[in-house]
Formats: structure tokens, C-alpha cells, sequence
């Protein structure tokens, strides 16, 4: 098991892969998809303990966790089964209990394999769990695209106070945005004592200067994740990046602020959540917006369809005092990039792409 520190690492050029690819070869792939993208989006030391795991995986090391991988029965890459595993060999590592772990963690050379390997070993009880659900990812930086998308449907015309709902929401980290304040391009947006602010590397025009209030925020999750409960927090920092260490410091500024309110975050599906929320009475004046960041991936075809179905009936009988919106950023994978796209009605049903941005929130490319 040679794969010895990041630079003696052969890394798979980023490609294209459809991500509801399963059978054989899939589990393969699906690493060496995610190896590239950590590489390409500035995560050294993930795309190292992924890297490792596929190694592992690779030499035919036995154990009742990793057959359950090599036999993944679902679309591995849609499943972000790489990042389940990585998940939990970061949780012990943050919990101190695998202490080889630590020089690749720290970036130093290391026989990343067989370090790897060993821990999967000695923790497979521990790491089992992990690969019973999908990662819980919802970084307070992507909130940055949900504003830029409100200034500029303010700009089109659309009542400035927004009703945001969010599909997805993990521990509702991004309901909790209007107690953030951003700097977009010199566009300043947020209240004058933030819980955190944001000021992402901002290519391009400056979005729309306009002034939006947001009046109500609400989102679901199938497995929500309460701030306030420390092993639920400690799992979430197991799925950040280690390099992006701007992001534990959020996430502890997260858990203070849902200390002191929590977010309005409930336990349902997305489409259920989208059906039920549509069908309430929407204040006149008011633009309801449904936001989402690195979720429709996870879910299901038939729902995808239950949401798209319900906006778009809702979006038919939208008017210019009650407008529809939806604000989406995610993955382009034929690109290898995330975009943020708005639909929004009675006016403009087609969808148009505002920006690239990165997955994290480090920076914007304003295209609108």
C-alpha cells in the first residue's frame, strides 16, 4: 500500500460521470471522481484520505466495512459514498482517538494506505454508521448566493421582502442568513452586529444595489441536525474540509446562534415540505423563494419531480404581488463547477444562471 504523502499521489483527471452510475466499476470511480474534485476545489488533504480509502479498497483488505462499500448497492457517486467514509475517519481523527491519522491531517508525508487501512481496521465499528446516511454539508458561506439571487430579483421588479424556504437544510445553518452580513463586490447587505459576515472573492459586476428584508425563513430535512446537541455538531465538522479551516470557525459561530434561536427546521421530505408550504397563504407584497445549495443531488427522482411539479403549479398562478421564486446552487458536473440559477414567476419561468460560485462561499462569479 504505497500511496505515500500527497505529492508521490497520482490523481485521476476531473471527468464527467453521470452521477446515477452504479454496478460494476461504479464504487471505483465514484473515488476517483471525488479525489479530482477535492483536488480541484482546494482540498489536498480530503482528496488524500479519499485517495487512501481507494487504495485500500483496491488491494483486497478484508473487513465487513469495506465488502459493504466494494458491494455498494445504490449510485455511489449520487450517495457520496466517498465522502460517508472520509466522514467518519475525520470524526476520529477530530475526536483524538486515531492519533496516526494525524500527520495527514496536518499535511506531512505519510503511508496514507496503510495508515488508512489500519484505521478502518481498529475503528470499523465505529465507522460503520457512517455509511447509513448522506453526508450533512450546509455551509454558511453559500448563503451569500441566496442575497446576491434576492438583489437581483428585487432589480426585476419583485417585492424586496422574501419568505425563504429551504429543502435540505441539514442543521439550518443558511436559515439563519439574515443574521449574516455579506459584502458582495462592495454591495453590503446584513444587520450592523452579525453573528458572521461574509466576503466572498467577488468577480465580475457587483450585484444589484437594492434594499431587501427578509421576513421569514423556514426549512427540512429528512434528518434534521440540532446545532445545540455537541455530538450532532462534532458529526457536521466531520464533514468539513479540513484545509477550509475558516468553516470550523462558522460552525461554531453556527451553534452559538442556534443556541440563542434556533432555526425553524423541520423533519420532512422535499417534496412533502415544498407541497405543504405552497399550499399556505402567501402575505401580498411578499416574495416566496425556495432556496436549496448542494442538495438536489440527494434527492430521489420521484421527488425532484414532486417539487418541480408543485412550483411549477404554484408558479402558474403567481402574480406581481405574490411572485415565485427558486434559487438553486449546484453542481454542473459537465463542468465540473456549481452554478446559481433562478426561476422565478409570473414573469420569467425559464431559468437563468446568475453566477459560478464556489461550493464553500470562498468566491462569486456574477454573470446576471
Amino acid at each position: 500500500m504505497g500511496d505515500k504523502g500527497q505529492g508521490n499521489s497520482a490523481r485521476p483527471a476531473y471527468e464527467f460521470v453521470d452521477m446515477n452510475t452504479a454496478g460494476p466499476g461504479a464504487v471505483a470511480t465514484a473515488f476517483a471522481n471525488q479525489v479530482a474534485y477535492c483536488d480541484t476545489a482546494g482540498a489536498p488533504i480530503t482528496a488524500r484520505v479519499v485517495g487512501a480509502i481507494a487504495a485500500v479498497l483496491a488491494s483486497g483488505a478484508g473487513g465487513e466495512l469495506l465488502e459493504r462499500v466494494r458491494g455498494w448497492q445504490g449510485a455511489p457517486l449520487a450517495d457520496a459514498l466517498p465522502l460517508r467514509v472520509a466522514g467518519g475517519i475525520h470524526a476520529l481523527h477530530l475526536a483524538g482517538v486515531a492519533p496516526a491519522l494525524a500527520p495527514i491531517y496536518a499535511g506531512e508525508d505519510a503511508d496514507d494506505a496503510a495508515v488508512i487501512a489500519d484505521v478502518m481496521a481498529t475503528h470499523e465499528a465505529a465507522l460503520l454508521p457512517w455509511l447509513d446516511g448522506p453526508p450533512q454539508t450546509n455551509e454558511a458561506g453559500r448563503s451569500a448566493n441566496f442575497i446576491a439571487a434576492m438583489l437581483w430579483l428585487a432589480e426585476r421588479g419583485l417585492p424586496a421582502r422574501f419568505e425563504c424556504l429551504e429543502i435540505g437544510s441539514s442543521a439550518g445553518i443558511n436559515l439563519m442568513l439574515d443574521r449574516y452580513r455579506y459584502d458582495l463586490g462592495g454591495v453590503v447587505v446584513g444587520p450592523e452586529a452579525p453573528v458572521m459576515d461574509f466576503g466572498p472573492e467577488w468577480r465580475g459586476a457587483p450585484p444589484p444595489a437594492r434594499e431587501i428584508a427578509i421576513v421569514g425563513t423556514r426549512g427540512c430535512d429528512v434528518a434534521p441536525v440540532d446545532l445545540t446537541d455537541p455530538a450532532q455538531a462534532l458529526r457536521l465538522k466531520a464533514y468539513i474540509w479540513p484545509e477550509h479551516t475558516v468553516r470550523f470557525a462558522r460552525m461554531d459561530a453556527a451553534v452559538r446562534a442556534a443556541s440563542e434561536r434556533k432555526p425553524d427546521l423541520v423533519a420532512a421530505t422535499a417534496a412533502d415540505f415544498v407541497e405543504a408550504e405552497l399550499a399556505k397563504p402567501q402575505e401580498a407584497g411578499t416574495t416566496r423563494m425556495l432556496m436549496h445549495s448542494i442538495v438536489w443531488q440527494y434527492v430521489p427522482a420521484d421527488q425532484q419531480a414532486r417539487v418541480t411539479a408543485a412550483m411549477e403549479a404554484a408558479g402558474a398562478k403567481a402574480t406581481p404581488e405574490h411572485p415565485l421564486a427558486w434559487v438553486q446552487v449546484e453542481a454542473d458536473r459537465s463542468v465540473h463547477r456549481h452554478k446559481l440559477t433562478v426561476r422565478y414567476w409570473p414573469d420569467g419561468a425559464e431559468e437563468v444562471q446568475l453566477a459560478w460560485s464556489h461550493p464553500h462561499g470562498a468566491d462569486v462569479e456574477w454573470l446576471a
